[in-house]
């Protein structure tokens, strides 16, 4: 998927040397003062002209009209005016050619006007509070920013605009190369200045903060882009609770895209999902002024961190949180198990984590010394001083040094984790950013960081199978029609299904019944009864003709003639797997715990196909039904592959029928010792009900 060239007034606007401040003012703190200000000190714009017909001069600068008086296209155009001129404003802007223009306002209700008087015209907004091109020094901003931003690596794009503020004022080491508020995007989205943003050779890590998706086509060939030269992405998504998807809807006026859509998305191209902005921001400064985990030689080991303490709870406490967060630790090797050893006090145990606190003396050769020897470790990829960096009222500097010897010492990522954000020594922890050191201010959200660090570049996107043209032209003629056998349909794409009979009178039931051999299952086959469970239409374990008949008369009453008999398949450990359509990002390739274990594990994993062998192995070790499949509790060990190839047989289905389809459940597979057997489906046409 390749990247869209960057639209030519797209990059006007981003980088404008000429900007048009439309209701510009001198009233301290109002949107027109602080426009002007804030272009004014923009060491990049070389001529800005101010327009308002109710003042003749403003803050010393000769003020226009009307934006028409402006004599050439400008490239951008800042509009702080009120709703009901906006439109005509835009109107104005694009037919001049300027390059673009940033709305502040929330544009309630004029959204659609507003898109189509752009004709062209990139728009920053509506509700936004701007952008700040820190490379190129333009400041098109509607509240006043520090004056003082440093160039440097991050592009940040984000629609909230708290946010945009709050990444922008805080103490941490966060250098932008760009710095946007989107809003809600009416007309340029997030990935056009994503685009925009990888053009740059300075940018090197990207944030996202985002509560929908707009343009999806473009956001992953963007992505994508991201992932091909191995820039992180790091991004926090809102809107994934019930609640949640509430609030974004009524905030931005735009269809909140699922958390599974996310989920999707995020995998699909290595992105770094946070869950707060404090991961965010932990994450984003550890990707920003830290180092890269090197790649690990195709030998089949697993690395992991290490982390160096002078607490012994707070060592248990780290533990105890990257547990739960998954995150590993490395596993020593005996040659660094005895160098430890041989520098720690007596009673302190050389492991990981480690506790290095004994008398408390020789404290920086002491950490210095373990945390070197852990940095050799082959094992390791990361290794943190996990202190809580307070001050030192008695001037003691030997954890900084330590560090430094560290860093000198070894080309692996180096950070400080801290527990306590409050307690922590900001000037020790600016001096230790400036020399390349993250400091991570929590113990999950800077574990997570350092998570994000080990999991290396971004998956290799499968390749598309070629399409059976015949196949699916023969599924595509059937779908909708009652008579259509959703378990005939992905038998014909591969997948092993339970042999099934349909049947309309008792006699015919029997029949079938002998025909397939016993014990049987006769199920409901009535085209309301989607879901059979739900309305007690599934009859197991009958042996003989009687119980057949029985079990025939029985359902018929209740749900109608039509059934199926099927045979019954050993029992096993039970699958689902599916196709659910996102609104926005369209056909999801989903795997989770089938039949009763839906709503006692409550857990799926979903992707974006196509999906590879690889791929689904890795949704499926993402579920703990997985840990059935590996024998849980002395259970025997079932086969993965069958179930693997089942994974792959729907993304195919996905891949060539997923735009005629609205979903696919396979529901459940039944997975045994001789393998993997679908033994009920459901297929609903995109125009089903």
């Amino acid at each position: 998927m390749a990247l869209a060239t960057v639209r030519p007034r797209l990059r006007r606007m981003l980088e404008a040397r000429t900007v048009a401040v439309v209701g510009a003012g001198d009233r301290p703190d109002s949107l027109g003062w602080r426009m002007t200000t804030e272009v004014l000190r923009s060491p990049g714009v070389e001529k800005a002209w101010l327009v308002n017909p109710r003042h003749r001069d403003v803050a010393g600068h000769a003020c226009l009209p009307s934006l028409a008086d402006v004599p050439d296209p400008v490239d951008l155009v800042l509009l702080g005016v009120p709703d009901a001129a906006l439109v005509d404003q835009v109107r104005l802007a694009a037919a001049r050619g300027d390059g673009g223009g940033v709305v502040f306002g929330s544009a309630h209700g004029l959204g659609e006007q507003l898109v189509a008087a752009a004709d062209g015209l990139e728009v920053c907004g509506a509700g936004c509070m701007g952008f700040v091109d820190v490379t190129r020094g333009v400041r098109a901003l509607g509240y006043l920013e520090p004056e003082d931003l440093t160039p440097g690596p991050i592009a940040l794009v984000t629609h909230s605009g708290s946010v945009f503020s709050a990444l922008l004022r805080t103490h941490r080491r966060l250098e932008y190369s760009l710095v946007v508020s989107s809003g809600q995007e009416l007309v340029t989205t997030t990935a056009d200045y994503l685009a925009h943003a990888l053009e740059r050779e300075e940018t090197r890590v990207v944030g996202l903060v985002q509560e929908t998706m707009r343009d999806v086509p473009r956001l992953r060939a963007a992505l994508a882009e991201a992932a091909d030269r191995d820039i992180p992405v790091v991004a926090l998504t809102v809107g994934s609770s019930r609640r949640g998807r509430d609030l974004v809807g009524a905030h931005s006026g735009a269809l909140a895209g699922s958390d599974a859509a996310w989920e999707a998305l995020t995998a699909a191209y290595g992105v770094h999902r946070c869950d707060d902005l404090g991961e965010l921001v932990d994450s984003l400064e550890a990707f920003a002024i830290g180092r890269r985990v090197r790649a690990r030689a195709a030998d089949g080991r697993t690395g992991g961190i290490a982390t160096v303490h002078d607490s012994g709870a707070e060592r248990v406490l780290v533990a105890d949180v990257a547990d739960r967060l998954g995150i590993p630790f490395a596993g020593l090797s005996e040659a660094t198990t005895a160098r430890l050893a041989a520098l720690l006090d007596p009673g302190l145990e050389p492991t990981n984590p480690l506790d290095v606190w004994g008398n408390g003396s020789r404290t920086e050769d002491l950490f210095a010394g373990c945390l070197t020897a852990l940095a050799d470790d082959d094992a390791v990829d990361v290794v943190a001083l996990a202190v809580d960096l307070v001050p030192e009222y008695d001037g003691d500097d030997s954890f900084p040094r330590a560090v430094d010897r560290l860093v000198e010492h070894t080309d692996k990522p180096v950070a400080v984790l801290t527990n306590l954000s409050s307690a922590v020594d900001q000037p020790l922890a600016a001096d230790l950013r400036g020399r390349g050191v993250p400091v991570l201010e929590g113990t999950r959200s800077g574990l997570r960081a350092l998570g994000h660090l080990l999991a290396g570049p971004a998956p290799v996107r499968p390749d598309p199978l070629p399409v059976d043209r015949a196949r699916r032209d023969r599924w595509a003629a059937r779908l909708g029609s009652p008579d259509l056998d959703p378990l005939a349909l992905v038998a014909d794409y591969g997948l092993p299904v339970a042999p099934t009979t349909r049947a309309t009178d008792p006699d015919t039931a029997v029949r079938a019944a002998e025909r397939l051999g016993y014990p049987v299952v006769l199920k409901t086959a009535a085209s309301e009864a989607t879901h059979k469970v739900d309305v007690d239409g599934v009859r197991l374990g009958l042996a003989d003709a009687p119980a057949v008949a029985a079990a025939y008369a029985e359902l018929a009453a209740r749900l109608g003639p039509c059934v199926t008999v099927q045979r019954q398949v050993p029992a096993g450990v039970e699958i689902a797997l599916g196709m659910h359509r996102d609104p926005l990002l369209g056909p999801l390739v989903v795997v989770g715990a089938g039949g009763t274990l839906v709503e006692l594990l409550a857990q799926r994993a979903v992707a974006l196909p196509p999906v590879d062998g690889a791929l689904a192995r890795r949704l499926l070790g993402s579920l703990k039904v997985a840990r059935l499949l590996a024998g849980h509790r002395g259970g025997p060990a079932l086969p993965v592959a069958p179930v693997v190839e089942a994974v792959v047989t729907m993304s195919t289905v996905v891949m060539e029928l997923g735009d005629l389809l609205a979903a696919v459940d396979v529901n459940p597979l039944i997975v045994h010792p001789g393998g993997a057997v679908a033994v009920d489906a459901l297929v609903l046409a995109a125009a089903d009900p």
